[in-house]
């Protein structure tokens, strides 16, 4: 496939990507049937698309820089800058599906921060960083990530990132969790104590299970964050959304089999 080997092929795929070979397969399908064979205009890339594929994970995982990566796959960095930018929007995670039975579907939201060097993206965050804030959507029984929207600045309230990010367009019929942060917002969140009452038995048996559950997304977070872009984004412009959908599919793709 890439002119390696099939041990090759293996221990490149599963150490720099997080995938297995079968599951880098699919995203290679996934890139192929948008678009991704053709070279658009120019001359043909020196590289063959399971190779570039290849590379733009690799980049998301370790997030080595392109003078890093360009000796590993015998190119120049202009290129691996070129390659990255041309497939990095197509590995983006596909839109939710309306589901069926989609009033018995629970899912989780919540933002995460991802320190950025773009300043029109980020912002000065309660991280100590200049980071963007990112809102993902979780199924709460697969732990799938259902949807991500764009990043806004780090110090932008969730409950305001959620309804600026249009997620909810994804929603109709499903039951959402969010955390406190998400009051007034349509969300399920936990009861709040209120000036000289303590809360009730109930209302403290069912935030307890509204933190168990909602402790599935700070899983995916988890997860997610092994892709390093995620810990520092380079990228600039539509990047860091890239890379979050991006992720966001390697990661629905490593866990759904």
């Amino acid at each position: 496939m890439y002119g390696w080997g099939v041990e090759g092929e293996r221990v490149w795929v599963e150490t720099f990507t997080g995938l297995r070979v079968d599951q880098f397969g699919r995203l290679l399908k996934a890139v192929r049937e948008r678009g991704g064979e053709g070279c658009g205009w120019g001359r043909p890339w020196r590289l063959p698309l399971a190779e570039r594929v290849l590379l733009v994970a690799v980049y998301y995982r370790t997030n080595l820089t392109m003078r890093q990566l360009a000796p590993l796959f015998g190119i120049s960095p202009a290129t691996v800058c070129r390659v990255i930018q041309r497939l990095g929007p197509m590995l983006a995670l596909e839109p939710a599906r309306d589901c069926a039975d989609a009033t018995d579907r629970l899912w989780i939201v919540d933002g995460t921060l991802v320190p950025v060097r773009d300043r029109k993206v980020g912002a000065s965050s309660r991280n100590y960083r200049f980071s963007a804030n990112v809102q993902v959507m979780v199924d709460a029984e697969t732990r799938l990530v259902v949807a991500t929207a764009r990043p806004v600045p780090g110090n932008t309230a969730d409950a305001k990132a959620w309804r600026d990010s249009g997620l909810a367009a994804h929603c109709e019929g499903v039951t959402v969790l969010g955390d406190g942060a998400y009051i007034n917002t349509g969300l399920i969140v936990p009861h709040r104590k209120r000036p000289g009452r303590s809360l009730l038995k109930g209302e403290e048996e069912d935030n307890a299970q509204h933190r168990k559950v909602r402790a599935r997304v700070e899983d995916t977070f988890s997860r997610m964050k092994n892709y390093k872009i995620l810990r520092e984004c380079r990228q600039r412009g539509d990047g860091l959304h890239h890379a979050v959908q991006a992720v966001a599919r390697m990661h629905n793709l490593a866990l759904a089999a």
